[in-house]
């Protein structure tokens, strides 16, 4: 089985990688179900604040790879040449994963791109729960990305799709790189 691992920055189209790989019959594991889950079993309400507070927590209390840990059983259980792993947050996230899945030459992590007023745009008009709306908010939560150690992870990428064009675009690239993949 190849591990396809994405990662970037909010609204930067790692849901939308997510969603083509679903339609594509490729299983998906999004590590962000992870935090969600966890944000519900203790009882809280589902928005940015706390989905930060609970993924903030948990690194602190298990470890820069607490996260991946919980999502290992779930990949191994899809029965598929290649699965997705949507929400990568950091390097140490990535180095599991790499370690868990053989040599690490059956996991590949994948940066998604794209520029920040495009990401602004984005998570305006999608309107999930734990989004936020203006740019200062958007910039806080890159900052608690970053904090996990994103921008290390995005430095580490196997490979990079730029996500600044149209949708199509998009999705041509990562459906080539799935075609890829799984080969």
């Amino acid at each position: 089985m190849k591990v396809v691992g994405v990662v970037g920055m909010p609204a930067s189209g790692k849901s939308e990688a997510a969603r083509l790989a679903r339609d594509e019959g490729v299983p998906v594991v999004a590590m962000g179900d992870v935090i969600r889950d966890e944000v519900e079993r203790r009882g809280l309400e589902r928005n940015d604040e706390n989905m930060g507070l609970v993924a903030t927590e948990l690194r602190e209390k298990e470890g820069d790879d607490a996260v991946a840990r919980r999502c290992v059983d779930e990949i191994r259980s899809h029965d598929a040449p290649v699965v997705v792993v949507d929400g990568l947050r950091s390097a140490d996230e990535a180095e599991y994963f790499r370690d868990a899945f053989d040599d690490g030459d059956d996991f590949v992590l994948v940066s998604v791109e794209a520029p920040f007023e495009t990401r602004l745009e984005r998570v305006r008009d999608r309107g999930r729960s734990d989004d936020m709306t203006a740019a200062d908010e958007l910039r806080q939560r890159d900052d608690r990305e970053r904090g996990y150690g994103m921008d290390e992870a995005i430095d580490e990428a196997d490979l990079t799709v730029e996500n600044d064009g149209s949708l199509e675009e998009f999705r041509d690239e990562f459906r080539r790189l799935l075609t890829e993949e799984s080969q």
